[in-house]
């Protein structure tokens, strides 16, 4: 029989207020609060790069050429991508449909933010980097609470 390990002294307030949260709110509702959190974040930063309802402005495809520039992907293409991603995949979430697929979509693009951008905001280094393995370390940090 296998013995279940006691959490760590710094999660027994986030344990307690957890339980506390269950006990007087439906768990549907703290569902729908965390995906509304997500998803609000994601949502607004994709309306930053369109004008009207789904047109990709000049300024979103200036920002991929220049302060983004992923190695591998063209800035255009790139541009609609994050751009559409970022109002599709938190629709999805909020309504509680492929949660799991929007989740890991959102995941993936916030690791290729970070392991894209460098400490020069987009700049390249004078080696001609596109990235550090200290943006690596960040994701690592950042994305911890994953792990626990």
């Amino acid at each position: 029989m296998a013995t279940q390990a006691s959490a760590p002294v710094w999660r027994k307030p986030y344990d307690f207020f957890a339980s506390t949260s269950e006990q007087l709110l439906p768990m549907s509702l703290l569902l729908l609060v965390q995906r509304l959190g997500i998803a609000a974040v994601f949502f607004m930063s994709g309306r930053t790069k369109v004008d009207g309802l789904l047109t990709v402005n000049d300024t979103a495809f200036e920002l991929f050429r220049s302060d983004y520039a992923l190695p591998l992907i063209p800035p255009e293409a790139a541009a609609y991508a994050a751009t559409y991603s970022e109002h599709l995949f938190p629709i999805l979430l909020v309504l509680g449909l492929f949660t799991r697929f929007s989740a890991t979509a959102l995941l993936i693009m916030t690791l290729v933010i970070e392991i894209s951008s460098t400490p020069t905001h987009g700049r390249r280094t004078s080696a001609g980097q596109a990235f550090s393995f200290r943006s690596l370390r960040s994701v690592a940090a950042k994305c911890r609470w994953i792990v626990f």
